[in-house]
C-alpha cells in the first residue's frame, strides 16, 4: 500500500482520455525534441492540462525531460521514451505528405458514396483524420490516423451495440480503408475531433 507522501507525489489522472496523449507521443516520432506548447497545440488543451498530461506521461515511462548539452535546468524540452513509441503505435515516417493527402482524397471520396449507397450496411456521421502529416516541417509521415463513427443504417436506436456488431463495424472499416497503407481506420472518439484534425465529411 503507498504511504501517505507517495499518494502526495502520485500525479493525478489527466482528464484528457489516454488515448488523445497517445496520439500526440505518435505524432513525435521523427523529431528530437518537443515542448509543453506543442502538447497543448495539438491536442488544444491549456497549459496547466498539458502539464498534468506530461506529469502522467514522465511517471509512465512515456517521456522524459531532454537533458541538452549547455541547456539552462529547467528548459521546457521533453524527449518521447523507446516506451512512450512503442504505446502509442508509432511507426517509421516512410510517406510522402503528397501520397498521404492522396489516400485521404480517395477514402474522402469512399465516404461520400458510401453514404449515398443506400445498400451498404453502415452510415458514416462523423469522419476525422489526424497525425504528423498535419506538421508543416515533416518531410516524410507516418500513416494517417482516421477516426470513422458508424451508424448502422437498420438498427433500432435503442438496441444494445453487440459482439457481430462490433466485428461488422471492423470489416467494415476494413473495407473502406482499401487496403491502403497510408490511412489507420479507427472507430470514432469525441476526443479525436477535439484535438488538431481534418474533417473529412
Amino acid at each position: 500500500m503507498p504511504s501517505h507522501r507517495e499518494r502526495q507525489t502520485r500525479p493525478a489522472i489527466p482528464s484528457i482520455p489516454a488515448q488523445a496523449a497517445l496520439s500526440f507521443l505518435r505524432d513525435t516520432k521523427g523529431t528530437l525534441t518537443w515542448t509543453a506548447r506543442d502538447l497543448a497545440d495539438s491536442l488544444n488543451i491549456n497549459r496547466r492540462d498539458a502539464e498534468q498530461i506530461l506529469a502522467f506521461l514522465q511517471a509512465q515511462g512515456y517521456a522524459q525531460p531532454a537533458r541538452q548539452r549547455g541547456s539552462a535546468r529547467g528548459t521546457d524540452q521533453w524527449m518521447t521514451t523507446p516506451a512512450g513509441e512503442t504505446v502509442s503505435g508509432a511507426k517509421a515516417s516512410r510517406f510522402t505528405r503528397e501520397s498521404v493527402e492522396q489516400a485521404l482524397s480517395a477514402l474522402k471520396d469512399r465516404i461520400k458514396q458510401t453514404n449515398k449507397n443506400p445498400q451498404a450496411p453502415f452510415h458514416i456521421t462523423d469522419a476525422v483524420a489526424f497525425g504528423d502529416f498535419l506538421l508543416p516541417d515533416r518531410v516524410r509521415v507516418q500513416s494517417a490516423d482516421v477516426g470513422i463513427r458508424l451508424v448502422q443504417r437498420d438498427a433500432s436506436a435503442n438496441e444494445p451495440r453487440s459482439a457481430s456488431d462490433a466485428k461488422a463495424e471492423r470489416k467494415f472499416l476494413r473495407q473502406l480503408r482499401a487496403k491502403s497503407a497510408l490511412l489507420t481506420l479507427r472507430p470514432y472518439a469525441d476526443w479525436m475531433r477535439n484535438r488538431s484534425h481534418r474533417a473529412l465529411l
